[in-house]
């Protein structure tokens, strides 16, 4: 057993031993989104940094400031708020309130982006002037703007529209409700989040078309009207009949649309739609209904017709496409290609024939993204696990050696942006013991220029000790990694209740090295209340590979549980843990776990608080649950092993279930039909609604549900 104690943890829990008597208190409203007093205490920040060609952009409230690290970082006043307002007010645009949210979209020219309502307009802040503006219609959506030939996508309701910078807006589709247009598609997953994607010179927009007329419809219910009424959505259930996507092709000359030629859309998922630079071609992943086959097909987009299938991928569990391809800088001929075919996902380099020429990355660590090339072409900058499953670190990749270059130097986890040609990059990181850290980066000189270094935001609070650390799972072999927080004036020589915090599922990652470990407001909170607070990832969780990832495949729930359980047998070989409080928590996927963990272990869990829970997959959408279980009628063992309406008469101890009311990602029938179960059963959890609320609760209404489960576990547990 490994354990690493946060250098921040100790720092922090040596001054409030030290000094308690001058240290204050947290309240819920200081650490909880929504919380009257939550915004004192975020770490300080840089908002909209970003590039204009090499210069670096720093925008501010009422000015936006210039940084040039070709000239020893050299600050210059670009436009000041009053300036723009002037112009804006004088041609009655509007106004803006600060520089955060403008963009800078062409590296050679001094035009900044404005985005106000309904309009985008370009100041050319080295004339002085507003040089052009591009109006959208009223109740415009997923704008998506092209700066080659200076229009924007968007959609209205279900159809597709374009604004141009003379002042058309063209409606580009004309379909009848049920039949949803340029928005995305397969509920979010493959790594699709919008539905429109132009060609790379601006001649011609792809976009989405989906036909959702087949998919039955679900009853959510708006009860803010006098008598409530049924707003139904449509929610394909696993097994059931799902929607029908199909791609059009827009000729911004011509005016004319074209559909591609692929046949009967249905059962089929279209994914990482990608252009050849040449506006040829168009590519994309076609992945089949059981998700355990995946093809690269190309398209010629004047005919709509199949030219060739370049790659395909198999596995006897699932295979998950999440990257469109990629091609190199100024080569039509070659394409970087994702794969987690040799357990990690990696770089592979294609040629337009579908002829493998090299791996560009390997190793038993995972390609994050891609962040863009230098000026050449000659490396690619990428995010990665290569220097811990903790965290992400950017590197450049030489494409014609491998030879990858670290380039963020500081432990923890990094976001950074590249300039135009490569050469610099804005790098913004967090770690267990750095709030926020901004810096800018000369890639070839390795210098590091230093923007912001946050000050602890937390500094004269009474704070908690974390460690974080590993134990075996289940299999006896591999390592999970775990965050434990102990409480504020922690005595080991008493006994403490104890609450694990669980999320468990696919894509995510609750412990890693970023500010607290990870570590969420409200678990601060707890444990400024007395309370030891515990999180471990398990299998199925990511970062850690495919094997890591697919071993939950057809039996959710049950590897995640015996490595919480885990986490549970190292809990109580700690004195000060009181075996006999132990509480657990987790929302959507860990609400789910949570009332797993209750059901499966009675006698271990004392209370449990799960919100947002799914409880019996075949209620969960097509994409995701057939993925991870297939579908009900294949795998009915798999479903019914992890069906909670089935368990509901192993509940001992008290559960709290949680749910929006009119959640459209785990819908409320899985609370309700839990409920009935319950009731059926002869057990009795308790039951609250957030009524207006979706899969999360936001706003104000956060700090009451913080309250609320505070106060559920204060009343059994503690």
């Amino acid at each position: 057993m490994k354990k690493l104690m946060m250098a921040l943890g100790a720092t922090l829990f040596l001054s409030a031993g030290t000094m308690a008597q001058n240290l204050k208190e947290f309240t819920i409203d200081d650490l909880i989104p929504g919380g009257a007093t939550y915004a004192q205490h975020l770490p300080e920040n840089i908002y909209g940094l970003q590039w204009w060609g090499d210069i670096c952009i720093k925008p501010d409230i009422d000015k936006l400031v210039s940084i040039d690290p070709a000239n020893k970082m050299k600050e210059t006043t670009i436009v000041t708020l009053e300036q723009v307002n002037k112009l804006l007010g004088d041609q009655k645009l509007g106004k803006i309130s600060h520089f955060y949210s403008v963009s800078f979209p062409f590296p050679e020219k001094k035009i900044m982006k404005i985005d106000l309502p309904q309009k985008s307009v370009f100041y050319d802040f080295g004339m002085q002037k507003i040089t052009n503006v591009i109006n959208v219609k009223e109740k415009a959506a997923n704008n998506d703007y092209c700066k080659e030939n200076n229009a924007v996508a968007y959609t209205i309701d279900n159809n597709l529209y374009i604004a141009d910078s003379k002042g058309q807006n063209i409606q580009i589709t004309h379909e009848p409700k049920g039949v949803v247009c340029g928005q995305s598609v397969h509920r979010n997953e493959f790594g699709i989040s919008k539905g429109t994607f132009w060609s790379p010179k601006g001649n011609l927009l792809a976009f989405y078309r989906m036909d959702e007329r087949m998919v039955a419809d679900y009853p959510f219910v708006d009860i803010d009207t006098r008598i409530a009424t049924v707003k139904p959505g449509k929610y394909p259930m696993a097994g059931m009949t799902s929607q029908e996507v199909t791609i059009g092709i827009y000729n911004v000359a011509t005016g004319k649309t074209i559909y591609l030629n692929a046949g009967n859309p249905k059962d089929r998922y279209f994914t990482n739609i990608a252009w050849s630079p040449d506006e040829k071609t168009l590519y994309y992943i076609e992945l089949n209904r059981d998700q355990n086959h995946s093809q690269l097909f190309s398209y010629n987009v004047e005919s709509g017709n199949k030219e060739k299938m370049l790659i395909e991928e198999s596995s006897p569990k699932y295979v998950e496409p999440q990257h469109p391809i990629l091609f190199l800088k100024g080569d039509n001929t070659k394409f970087i290609y994702q794969s987690q075919r040799d357990g990690f996902n990696h770089l592979y380099l294609y040629n337009i024939d579908g002829k493998l020429i090299k791996q560009l990355t390997k190793g038993n660590w995972l390609v994050k993204d891609i962040l863009g090339f230098d000026a050449k072409g000659d490396n690619i900058y990428i995010s990665s696990t290569e220097a811990s499953p903790l965290e992400a670190q950017t590197y450049k990749v030489n494409l014609k050696t491998g030879k990858r270059t670290r380039i963020t130097p500081a432990a923890g986890t990094h976001t950074t942006l590249l300039s135009a040609s490569g050469k610099y990059v804005i790098d913004r990181y967090v770690s267990t013991t750095t709030p926020r850290c901004i810096d800018l980066i000369d890639v070839t000189k390795g210098k590091v220029n230093n923007l912001l270094t946050a000050s602890n935001p937390y500094d004269g609070y009474k704070t908690p000790t974390i460690e974080m650390g590993t134990i075996k799972a289940d299999d006896g072999v591999t390592d999970l990694y775990y965050r434990l927080i102990k409480p504020v004036d922690f005595d080991p020589s008493k006994k403490y209740p104890t609450v694990i915090y669980v999320y468990g599922g696919p894509h995510a990652q609750v412990v890693n090295n970023t500010w607290l470990g990870g570590a969420r407001g409200w678990e601060i909170y707890m444990a400024s209340k007395g309370y030891v607070m515990f999180s471990i990832d398990n299998h199925g969780s990511e970062n850690r590979g495919l094997e890591f990832e697919q071993a939950t495949f057809r039996h959710l729930g049950v590897v995640e549980a015996k490595d919480q359980m885990k986490g549970v047998e190292f809990l109580k070989t700690l004195p000060f843990v009181d075996a006999n409080r132990i509480g657990v928590h987790g929302w959507s996927f860990g609400g789910f776990m949570t009332t797993n963990l209750m059901l499966r272990y009675p006698d271990t869990f004392k209370v449990g608080v799960a919100g947002g829970p799914v409880i019996d997959w075949s209620y969960y959408e097509v994409m995701y649950g057939e993925r991870y279980m297939d579908t009900p009628e294949t795998n009915p063992e798999g479903y019914k092993d992890s069906n909670m309406k089935l368990k509901a008469g192993n509940l001992k101890g008290h559960l709290l279930v949680i749910h929006g009311g009119v959640d459209p990602t785990c819908v409320p029938q899985h609370t309700y039909s839990f409920m009935k179960a319950c009731i059926e059963a002869g057990t009795y959890p308790d039951l609250f609604i957030y009524p207006g609320h979706e899969h999360g609760v936001v706003g104000k209404d956060r700090v009451h549900l913080n309250n609320k489960m505070t106060q559920y576990f204060d009343e059994f547990l503690k």
